[in-house]
C-alpha cells in the first residue's frame, strides 16, 4: 500500500532540538493553529500560548506554544445562557485533556507538514504555577503541554516505536509473554542504541534510593531510561493536585461554588 504525504509525514516524525535562525512567518503561525484547531474535540476546551522569545525559549526555539485546558473560557459561554458547570472536575479535566492533546497533536503534523519540527515538553502541567503567572492566566486555565516549534538545524532518525504485535490487539487484549516483553524491549533498546541518543544527550537520570549505578552509554537505552523515570518521579501524587488545585481543579472534593 503506497503511502500519502500526511501518513509519511507522520511516519518521519522525530523531536527537534535544534533550530536555525529562520523566524516561522505570521500566516505559517496561523495556519499551523487552524490545523490545530481541526482536530476532533468534545468542546473546544482549550487555549493556546504563544512565545516568541528565543531567549526565553526552550531550545533557543523560535516558538513556543503552551496547550491548555481551558474551562475559564467555557464557563463565560455558560454564564451568557445562565447555566453554571455541574459536572466534576475530573470528568470536566479528562474530556479537557483529550481536546488539548487532539490540539497538539494536529499542530505538530502541520507544522512538519510545511517544514518546520518540534519538540513535546510534557512537564508543563508541573509548573502549572509558574506557566499562569508567566501568562497572566485565569483561575481555570491549566497548562498541559507545550511545543517547541521552528525551522530544524538537526537532521535526527525517527525514533524506534514498539512492535506492532506488541500494541495492536484485535478482538481482546492477549497474554503478555516474557518473549514478546523481551522482543519490543530489544527493539527500543537497540534502536535508541543504534542512533547513540542518550549519549548525544547526556540524558542518564540518576539512581536514588540506594541503588548501585551498573549502566554506562554504551548499554544505556530506552526502557532502562523510563523506568527510572516511572520508578523514581513524583510518586506522591499531591505534587500534581496541588499545580491543579492551584488553576481551580479541585479533583478529591466535591466542586467548590465560590472561587
Amino acid at each position: 500500500m503506497k503511502d500519502n504525504q500526511v501518513i509519511g509525514t507522520m511516519l518521519e516524525h522525530r523531536s527537534i532540538r535544534k533550530y536555525s535562525r529562520r523566524k516561522p512567518s505570521d500566516a505559517v503561525v496561523k495556519k499551523i493553529f487552524r490545523a490545530g484547531q481541526q482536530a476532533p474535540f468534545a468542546a473546544q476546551n482549550y487555549s493556546v500560548l504563544l512565545s516568541r522569545n528565543r531567549a526565553r525559549n526552550p531550545f533557543n526555539a523560535p516558538l513556543l506554544f503552551t496547550v491548555c485546558v481551558d474551562s475559564h473560557k467555557f464557563e463565560l459561554i455558560m454564564a451568557a445562557r445562565k447555566w453554571e458547570i455541574a459536572t466534576n472536575d475530573l470528568k470536566l479535566l479528562l474530556f479537557g485533556l483529550q481536546d488539548a492533546a487532539y490540539m497538539a497533536e494536529n499542530m505538530v503534523v502541520a507544522a512538519e507538514s510545511l517544514g518546520l519540527g518540534s519538540c513535546f515538553l510534557g512537564m508543563a502541567m508541573l509548573q502549572a504555577d509558574r506557566i499562569a503567572k508567566e501568562y497572566d492566566l485565569p483561575e481555570r486555565v491549566f497548562p498541559f503541554v507545550q511545543l517547541a516549534m521552528g525551522y530544524p538545524a538537526e537532521n535526527p532518525a525517527p525514533r524506534p516505536r514498539y512492535p506492532l504485535e506488541f500494541s495492536l490487539f484485535e478482538d481482546k487484549y492477549p497474554a503478555l509473554t516474557p518473549g514478546m516483553v523481551a522482543k519490543a524491549m530489544k527493539v527500543m533498546d537497540d534502536g535508541y542504541l543504534a542512533q547513540d541518543y542518550y549519549l548525544k544527550l547526556k540524558g542518564k537520570i540518576p539512581l536514588t534510593g540506594g541503588r548501585r549505578e551498573t549502566f554506562n552509554y554504551g548499554n544505556y537505552s530506552w526502557t532502562e531510561h523510563i523506568c527510572r523515570k516511572w520508578g523514581q518521579w513524583f510518586p506522591d501524587p499531591k505534587v500534581l493536585l496541588k499545580q491543579l488545585e492551584g488553576r481551580g481543579f479541585h479533583i478529591t472534593e466535591a466542586r467548590r461554588k465560590k472561587r
